[in-house]
């Protein structure tokens, strides 16, 4: 058997299975060899005359192509490996998914915003689509923002927080006509803030002008009161400072030339104002240049409800954000870390906090990220910082995976990760059941474009007093953008990526595997038909299936000259414990009757037939998944009790394993085979 580390696919590094002969029927000669069972099913009455041709390399392709079609549909290759399927997706509905969430009504939103589209976004067209997989129904749901590269986490009561998305694509180096960068805008009159609408005139003091992009609204002064001592510490009258109210938005040249290009600090005049707002509001910029512009994120944040089936807008954040991280905390408040700020810098360290009782946000803790840090809860309210992200960020700067505790605002670094400078596009994600703390990290690659992947895998169980990576079975190949899914069974499924940036030079990888937990090894899945590479998701189904969505390859040849196409497939994983038998109601173990959520012991009892057959129990949070990262998705064990006719759970009470939320109740029976999923809320 083929073995990468400590992996078993059951078949060699050449293609051939253990027994000398290949998955596509060649002996080691490699001369094909078809039975007869093949050539009575590929071409019936016509074998004949196709077989006479076989040494044609078309012939040869297409009787290879034609095997393995006929080989991965027999169903004892399906309960081995289990299938794909493609989701038949009404061309209306059809769309660039960039973000996919399971919501606890069971249907799954799909958000691409303006989809990595610069035609869409110029025209303000933002798509979101609801997809129900119990009955392949769809739905478009108005979209008010870019939610483009925005961050996603799930609330308490089931409701699914965005916040951020994009203010304005990037232009690259080369491609810039008109000088621009960020303006600073001062407000120094304490009793009124002002709103610039976009458009809005900046004079430098050599006359040359510059308009902004987007609206910005510059909060009023604050004023404070402030006394001084004298001699013999005698008080001195009160004093009132002001400080003025600021806020950033980007400019750009109303001219193209080289006059608009300035490196000197300088005050601009707002054209339009008169008299004491001339004076008391005006802009500040450093440099204005025709140098590369990043994405721009916006302060936007909308709560979307599963019920109303709608975006509901809140406070936006103080920050605007491109590509941020939005964690959940035990205390069912979000921390938004991370991304791009309105004029396109990495914030350097201003995280923000949601409160959703209040709709509004505070300052978090300071720490620097690079965009979209995989951060996980863990037991006792810190974070992990496995080192994942995707993308923007010096090399040096916030790579380093450790342990934050967001109270103290301190961070513990942790070791023992092989191949270091290759985490960005990498997958992270908790392993069953999370009472274990074990975190798992697959592959990655350099940073930036570069073309560098790693097969590495690494698993740190933070329960040790001094946690560190230790090395796990590799995967077949150096892989970026690898989509990582728990199951109810507490394997983990592993699907795509690429061994490339982006797919580059025709490098998505058309691989599967499961990684199992208690024997820290991978085993080989059915192969998926659709490439996935960036901007890809999957994500569990609460059937217990697995679906994947997006792609967004730079180029779509293998010689990187013709520019890629965003994929709008979606294919359907069933894994080996729906296949055959096991897949009948009649064998598969079910819940019936019993509670929406658990009881102030933390307590659910669901009517069962065959209490006996099930062996265990999870919760599994519903996923909100976006750029390989995924910080929701978890599974916590609970207590069973079982009587004649029903099963009895009990939830841990301690909220940093299991946050307020909804979640997925599944059992399984001792061969793996999981119920469909009950949903059950967790205050």
């Amino acid at each position: 058997m083929a073995s990468y580390g400590s992996n078993s696919y059951g078949s060699h590094s050449d293609g051939s299975d253990s027994d000398g002969s290949n998955s596509y029927g060649y002996g080691p000669s490699k001369k094909f060899t078809p039975s007869t069972k093949f050539k009575k099913t590929l071409l019936g009455g016509g074998a004949l005359v196709v077989l006479v041709g076989l040494n044609a390399p078309a012939a040869f392709s297409f009787a290879q192509e034609k095997y393995h079609a006929y080989k991965i549909a027999q169903p004892g290759y399906k309960r081995q490996y289990g299938s794909w399927a493609r989701l038949d997706v009404p061309k209306e509905f059809r769309t660039n998914a960039i973000h996919a969430a399971l919501l606890h009504t069971g249907k799954v939103l799909i958000v691409a915003g303006s989809g990595n589209n610069q035609k869409k976004f110029d025209e303000g067209s933002f798509d979101t689509i609801l997809w129900n997989p119990a009955d392949n129904s769809f739905k478009k749901i108005p979209t008010p923002e870019d939610f483009f590269c925005s961050g996603h986490a799930q609330l308490p009561d089931g409701r699914l927080l965005v916040a951020g998305g994009t203010a304005r694509y990037e232009v690259l180096d080369g491609e810039i006509r008109r000088a621009g960068g960020g303006m600073r805008v001062k407000n120094e009159n304490p009793d009124r803030s002002y709103t610039f609408k976009k458009g809005t005139r900046f004079r430098s003091p050599s006359g040359v002008e510059y308009v902004s992009t987007t609206d910005v609204t510059v909060p009023k002064a604050k004023k404070q009161l402030q006394v001084g001592y004298g001699k013999g510490d005698r008080m001195l009258p009160w004093k009132t400072k002001v400080t003025a109210g600021e806020a950033r938005v980007f400019v750009e040249a109303v001219k193209e030339g080289p006059q608009a290009l300035t490196t000197q600090a300088a005050q601009y005049e707002i054209v339009g104002l008169k008299g004491k707002d001339a004076d008391n509001l005006y802009g500040l910029a450093q440099k204005l240049t025709t140098e590369k512009q990043d994405f721009q994120g916006i302060r936007s944040a909308y709560e979307f409800d599963p019920t109303a089936e709608k975006y509901i807008p809140v406070d936006p954040m103080k920050e605007a954000r491109w590509y941020p991280t939005l964690v959940g905390l035990d205390d069912g408040r979000v921390l938004a870390v991370s991304g791009l700020d309105d004029v396109g810098a990495v914030l350097t360290g201003y995280n923000e906090l949601y409160d959703p009782k209040t709709k509004k946000w505070s300052k978090g803790p300071e720490r620097y990220f690079p965009t979209y840090p995989a951060l996980f809860l863990t037991k006792g309210g810190k974070l992990f910082y496995s080192g994942s992200n995707a993308g923007y960020g010096p090399a040096d700067k916030g790579r380093q995976p450790g342990v934050w505790d967001p109270v103290k605002n301190t961070f513990t670094p942790v070791d023992g990760l092989t191949d270091g400078d290759q985490t960005e596009t990498s997958a992270s994600l908790m392993l069953a059941p999370v009472q274990d703390q074990r975190v798992m990290l697959l592959g990655g690659g350099g940073v930036g474009e570069s073309a560098k992947a790693t097969p590495r895998t690494a698993i740190i169980d933070l329960n040790k007093e001094s946690p560190a990576f230790q090395e796990g079975p590799r995967l077949p190949q150096g892989t970026r953008y690898l989509s990582s899914v728990l199951l109810p069974d507490d394997s983990v499924f592993t699907t795509g990526g690429s061994s490339d940036y982006r797919g580059r030079s025709a490098s998505d990888i058309l691989k599967a595997q499961f990684y199992d937990p208690a024997t820290n090894s991978f085993r080989r899945a059915a192969d998926p038909t659709v490439g996935r590479n960036y901007h890809s998701e999957a994500l569990l189904l609460p059937d217990g299936r697995v679906v994947t969505f997006g792609s967004d390859p730079l180029f779509d040849d293998a010689d990187n000259t013709k520019l890629g196409t965003f994929e709008q497939r979606v294919e359907i994983y069933t894994p080996p414990y729906l296949q055959g038998d096991r897949a009948s109601d009649k064998n598969r173990p079910a819940l019936g009757d019993g509670p929406r959520r658990t009881d102030h012991d933390g307590r659910a009892t669901f009517r069962t037939a065959k209490p006996d057959r099930i062996a265990k129990a999870r919760l599994m949070r519903p996923s909100a998944v976006t750029h390989t990262t995924d910080v929701e998705q978890r599974s916590i064990e609970v207590g069973l009790t079982r009587t004649k006719d029903a099963v009895t759970i009990e939830v841990p009470k301690d909220r940093t394993l299991v946050p307020p939320g909804w979640y997925m109740l599944f059992v399984t029976d001792t061969a793996g085979t999981p119920s469909e999923a009950k949903w059950l809320l967790v205050e």
